[in-house]
């Protein structure tokens, strides 16, 4: 995209919903247990480093963490730290496996897992509880289907961008 004005809204407004996606997946009771949700924010990510590249998926990446905890009064507490492990480990997944080309599904996925490891690494370290490791198995599990339906709708998305832009 040549045109920096362009690309600057574009950015702002992907940050924008990420925003809200992350405000309102913060609404829902986990369906199956606690600490699994779907990623949707994350459909955002995806299609901001497809779309432009993994500088602006990272902008858009702290500006919804950093938003959207302050608007849920979260900012800088226990919950902002362990998203904040997630989402880095989870930005560097999807940085690694764009360099290599890999499909959407795919890195959707591996973000998935990786935001899970993030996550329970950061409650170890906050938390002292090193038992927590033992839900691992149970993120990796919920990982494949909710990062195959963020990588599809991701996919669907990107489709319908390039058709319009």
């Amino acid at each position: 995209m040549k045109n920096n004005t362009k690309k600057m809204a574009y950015v702002t407004m992907f940050s924008a919903m990420a925003i809200l996606l992350n405000i309102i997946e913060s609404t829902f009771i986990p369906p199956v247990s606690f600490g699994i949700r779907f990623g949707i924010a994350n459909i955002i990510s995806l299609v901001t480093i497809q779309f432009f590249g993994y500088k602006e998926m990272i902008v858009v990446n702290v500006l919804r963490i950093l938003i959207g905890n302050l608007l849920k009064g979260l900012i800088f507490g226990s919950t902002f730290w362990i998203s904040t492990c997630g989402v880095v480990l989870s930005s560097i997944a999807l940085i690694l496996l764009k360099k290599i080309n890999s499909s959407i599904l795919f890195s959707s996925i591996i973000s998935s897992i990786m935001h899970s490891i993030g996550q329970i690494v950061m409650v170890m370290f906050f938390y002292q509880q090193f038992a927590v490791i033992t839900y691992l198995p149970i993120l990796f599990f919920t990982s494949i289907p909710t990062g195959v339906l963020t990588g599809f709708i991701a996919q669907q998305v990107l489709h319908r961008i390039k058709l319009r832009v």
